[in-house]
């Protein structure tokens, strides 16, 4: 595994040759932006943002939600992966937000979790994005990343993956760090064998782990 000064500058590395980031799921409320990324799961930014304009068209707000028919939630995001599931979920948060938070996005991780459809990574998105609570959440994009670049070993959980990044890098750097290694992760695939491997720093984190 990589040291700790060696991840941070792989990292840094990363932003470097990235640039500038931010959220790429379109959203005018705190709310809209939960449903987007509760929808984004498995699914692709772009395909999210496709549906949530006529989404939000119709079901502004949470409480608006708390009255849609789960069939025709489902018609609108049907082009989304499981939408089904989702459809369900996002109509169940829509109710326990206005019954239990007044209809405002819980900003506390603990609460956020306690919403149907909400897991530790979109916790962890919405608290960074909109609430500027530092938060490091963990995708398929920031998992193969750190597992390839050998930040953690192959086996490690998301959790265990938060934690080390976490534990290593500032925390103002958090947000920026979850959004960067998106993009990196769009921009090179971590499925290529060494010897066809055309990412430096991928070749360069190979060698000090060899180190």
């Amino acid at each position: 595994m990589l040291k700790n000064q060696d991840i941070v500058w792989a990292i840094h590395q990363m932003m470097d040759e990235i640039g500038p980031v931010g959220p790429s799921l379109d959203s005018r409320t705190d709310f809209q932006y939960l449903i987007s990324v509760m929808l984004s799961a498995q699914a692709t930014d772009v395909s999210v943002n496709k549906v949530t304009p006529k989404l939000f068209a119709k079901y502004p707000d949470a409480q608006a939600f708390t009255k849609a028919d789960v069939l025709d939630i489902e018609e609108i995001i049907k082009s989304v992966g499981l939408f089904h599931n989702k459809a369900k979920n996002i109509k169940k948060c829509a109710i326990e937000v206005v019954q239990n938070f007044d209809g405002q996005v819980p900003q506390n991780r603990e609460d956020l979790m306690t919403l149907p459809g909400v897991g530790r990574k979109t916790a962890n998105v919405v608290l960074s994005d909109r609430f500027d609570v530092p938060a490091f959440a963990v995708d398929t994009h920031v998992s193969a990343i750190s597992k390839r670049l050998h930040f953690v070993k192959k086996s490690a959980t998301p959790i265990e993956i938060e934690n080390k990044i976490t534990a290593v890098l500032d925390e103002a750097e958090w947000t920026k760090a979850h959004h960067t290694m998106i993009e990196f992760g769009r921009k090179y695939s971590m499925k290529l064998p060494k010897e066809k491997e055309v990412c430096q720093l991928i070749i360069e984190c190979d060698k000090l782990n060899k180190k």
